[in-house]
């Protein structure tokens, strides 16, 4: 009778866990979307200035910059050639995230930018989302952890026990 309850129990929680997955992965996409945006509004000023002098080529800009002997036009290098770094981690992240929702969970749980997760998951508040992805996620993952987790003690038991099995009474007479 416990068995079945701990099994009921590892069940649940994995489903729990399991439903989380979609809701956070949503999440993520909308940090990386916003911050692709901004990060879009603020390369725009630069954007048109390379658009205007250097066929839209904003390294060049950057190269017309370095090659000042002016501090501050060095300093300006140095900062749009951040935005622009930026730029590209949060476009390559937002195209990622244009797949199928198990390509954009499996980025997000594996492959996400280390900063952007660790920023979603302080914001992120537990939900429970009735989309079948959620449902999936959490049929699988509350059915995995049930099994490992009583295959892992039924496996310790065995092992305790050498291998031998407790003699059961049949009482069918």
């Amino acid at each position: 009778m416990f068995r079945s309850y701990l099994r009921l129990l590892l069940f649940t929680f994995g489903l729990l866990a399991g439903i989380q997955v979609p809701g956070m992965v949503k999440d993520y996409s909308q940090r990386v979307e916003a911050h692709v945006l901004e990060s879009r509004e603020a390369l725009s000023g630069f954007q048109e200035t390379a658009e205007r002098f250097f066929k839209g080529d904003l390294q060049a800009l950057v190269r017309h910059y370095r090659s000042s002997d002016d501090p501050v036009f060095l300093s300006d290098a140095n900062s749009i050639e951040s935005l622009l770094i930026r730029n590209q981690l949060l476009e390559r992240e937002w195209q990622a995230l244009q797949g199928s929702w198990l390509s954009r969970s499996w980025h997000v749980l594996v492959q996400a930018d280390p900063q952007l997760r660790e920023e979603t998951l302080k914001g992120y508040s537990y939900q429970i989302l009735l989309v079948p992805e959620a449902i999936g996620w959490g049929l699988g993952a509350g059915f995995l952890l049930a099994l490992v987790v009583e295959s892992v003690l039924l496996l310790v038991g065995w092992v305790i026990l050498g291998g031998r099995r407790k003699a059961v009474k049949e009482s069918w007479r």
